[in-house]
């Protein structure tokens, strides 16, 4: 077995775990309670990292992750400090963290060393109420540090213990790396991608989330990577090979750092702040590791603009046909538009990520709490079902006052959870890579980011726009139903009315079939979501409450606690899985598909936006790609903002539920996330069976 192959196995069958590190923190928190809560905090970490032992796999390159407890530790934890952590994260607080990016390029030229220098002068003239904050700061990068010294030593007595030659160098190398990084800048490629790496493994670390994992992303890499990969090639430090290797190292360890059914990893492509295209060798290579490893990570999404080189989309298809799940095809020149529309600088604009499956955030500078709440929009029809209306109309305005009432309750409710973490919580390692915590003297928690935004996202959209246009044929132009005859059929479930719901879900059009009279709702939805969240203004600065149109899991998640609804889907089914069609209802092909998805403005939707289409494997061969390639490129000239695009046949996943032992690796894009198919729900499963297999 190559060395890829064997850490991807590892990688398959590991369970993320950071309990060791929580274990080292709150047994250092429990026994300093009379500190400062600052204070407090900054020590236990560091507490935690020195006590934290290096874990490194035979064969790996770049080294960080967290190796589990011993027996007799896991016993004490459980027994003496989980309930002292659980104390802990309900005092912090709940809410979003974690779906961004942090400044790479200044750990990379300036080092953990550099920062401490920088904090030192900070603090040098710092008003008595920035000292905490900054104080803190400085122990958790010493912690980082510390760290990193022991896995140079623990590299290095691993290489005085192998007799393997080649293995041994490697160890050296890595102690050799670890020695310097992420202390001082990185002087070489391998330096640069294991600082990246250390860093964002530390981050993933954070005490007051015991309940949930860290899902930072990685940024730029083909833009803050290539000065080490081009000065490291001219000098003969390093062939492409090994660069690539190292990559795909890199793209392994985030299996290792983040759980499945979350979603983390990086963007390639797009533009520069100087209007540049970046395509360069390490746009290609980034998205060569997602064929190269055939994990659920990393999340790869390419940034298409206008004038790119053909090959970036020609290595993106061909990808995508070999059945991965990535890349997703973003849209750079809309989403950078959007960018500046909600106030970021142009220079700024060009340099964002999708914080984890398509919502958009600016690289290095956010607090954005994406996903903040989901709404079940198809519940929200249902609920103003329990009466007549006089019009379709009628009905839209009470449907518009409840979805009104929902974004006004559900912005009150996550401003105050941001009030209550601004009071109780902290992260000031998280803190010294994003602008302007340190410029401000202020945590991340305490709104020191320079973009602090809110994006609730709406949830069966398309449910919604299909149950709209079967009231108006069946009761506002039909008269066959009245508005409460027609709840009570669906809060029957259908029972004893098939034949009615046969005829809405097989005869009566449907969103994805390129029928304005169908897809104008789509349009009338969107426009009032996106006036109604502009009305609306978080607690920091830059506090905006920014729509998005995705759904990760919840459609499954809505979609079972969902009663049947107007367009003929039963009780308990998912509801659509983005803002696309919904399931199977797409009859017109893959144009037509794309024509309907792409009829509204989805540039306020800057939460993200995600547009799923599938096609058989059997049909996907080399020369299908250019037919892909031009479906894509209709798409983004229409203005979509993402594509995601699955290639499995059926019968694979038929396969996967009757025997899934044997595709334990099989990938799958679900609504703006990828996850391992036989790890899903049943229900989600059978969603993903559903979805239609378009031809090419």
């Amino acid at each position: 077995m190559n060395r890829i192959d064997a850490l991807r196995a590892e990688a398959l069958n590991r369970t993320v775990s950071y309990d060791a590190f929580f274990y080292g923190f709150f047994r250092s928190y429990a026994l300093r309670e009379a500190l400062p809560r600052e204070t407090r905090y900054a020590q236990a970490f560091y507490d935690a990292l020195r006590s934290l032992a290096p874990c490194i796999s035979d064969g790996e390159l770049i080294v960080g992750k967290c190796a589990p407890l011993p027996p007799e530790e896991q016993a004490d934890w459980e027994a003496s400090y989980r309930e002292t952590a659980q104390n802990a994260q309900n005092e912090a607080g709940w809410g979003q963290d974690s779906h961004m990016a942090v400044d790479y390029d200044l750990l990379l030229r300036c080092g953990v060393r550099g920062l401490i220098a920088r904090i030192d002068g900070l603090l040098d003239g710092c008003e008595d109420a920035c000292r905490p904050f900054y104080t803190a700061c400085r122990t958790c990068l010493e912690a980082v540090l510390v760290h990193a010294e022991a896995y140079a030593r623990a590299a290095a007595e691993l290489a005085a213990r192998t007799e393997e030659p080649d293995r041994k160098k490697e160890l050296e190398r890595i102690a050799a790396v670890c020695g310097r990084v992420p202390a001082y800048p990185a002087e070489s490629f391998y330096e640069a991608v294991q600082s990246v790496h250390f860093l964002t493994y530390c981050l993933s670390m954070n005490p007051f989330r015991v309940y949930g994992f860290q899902q930072f992303q990685l940024g730029r890499p083909d833009r803050y990577l290539l000065p080490y990969y081009r000065q490291d090639l001219q000098r003969g430090r390093i062939t492409p090979e090994e660069a690539q290797l190292l990559l795909d190292c890199l793209g392994i360890q985030i299996n290792n750092r983040v759980c499945n059914g979350l979603s983390s990893g990086y963007m390639v492509g797009g533009r520069d702040a100087s209007g540049e295209i970046v395509q360069n060798e390490l746009t290609l290579m980034c998205m060569q590791v997602i064929d190269d490893i055939r994990l659920v990570y990393p999340a790869v999404g390419l940034c298409c603009t206008e004038g790119m080189d053909e090959r970036l989309l020609d290595c993106a298809c061909r990808i995508l046909s070999h059945g991965r799940s990535h890349p997703a095809l973003f849209n750079d020149d809309l989403i950078t538009r959007s960018l500046i529309a909600y106030g970021v600088p142009a220079d700024e604009a060009c340099s964002y990520i999708h914080s984890t499956c398509v919502e958009i955030t600016p690289v290095g500078s956010s607090n954005a709490w994406v996903a903040s709440p989901y709404t079940n929009m198809p519940q929200l029809l249902l609920d103003v079902m329990d009466r007549e209306y006089s019009s379709l109309d009628a009905l839209l305005g009470a449907l518009f006052d409840r979805l009104d009432d929902s974004i006004r309750r559900n912005f009150e409710e996550q401003n105050a959870l941001r009030r209550h973490r601004c009071a109780h919580s902290m992260n000031p390692l998280l803190s010294c890579f994003v602008h302007d915590c340190l410029e401000r003297g202020t945590d991340i928690e305490q709104g020191g980011a320079r973009y602090n935004w809110i994006m609730p996202s709406f949830v069966g959209m398309a449910n919604l726009v299909d149950s709209l246009y079967v009231l108006k044929t069946l009761v506002f132009d039909g008269h066959e139903l009245s508005v409460r005859e027609f709840k009570a059929i669906l809060d029957e479930n259908f029972e004893g009315h098939e034949a009615l719901r046969r005829r809405i879900a097989e005869k009566l059009p449907k969103y994805g079939n390129d029928l304005d009279e169908v897809d104008a709702y789509m349009s009338r939805l969107t426009e009032h979501i996106a006036a109604e969240c502009a009305k609306y203004t978080c607690m920091f600065q830059n506090g905006r409450l920014i729509p998005s149109v995705f759904c990760w899991i919840m459609h499954d998640y809505f979609g079972q606690r969902t009663g049947a609804t107007p367009d003929g889907r039963v009780a308990g089914f998912p509801l659509g899985d983005g803002s696309g069609p919904c399931q199977g209802r797409e009859t017109h092909g893959p144009t037509a598909s794309i024509l309907s998805s792409t009829k509204w403005d989805h540039q306020p939707f800057l939460g993200g936006v995600a547009v799923n289409i599938k096609f058989p494997k059997s049909s996907a061969g080399e020369s299908a790609l250019p037919i892909m390639k031009s479906l894509i490129r209709v798409y983004l000239a229409r203005g979509g903002f993402e594509l995601q695009i699955n290639v499995v046949d059926r019968e694979t996943l038929e396969a996967a539920v009757r025997e899934p032992e044997l595709y334990r690796d099989l990938v799958v894009r679900i609504g703006g996330y990828s996850d391992y198919f036989v790890k899903l729900s049943p229900s989600m499963q059978q969603e993903l069976l559903l979805r239609t297999e378009h031809g090419l």
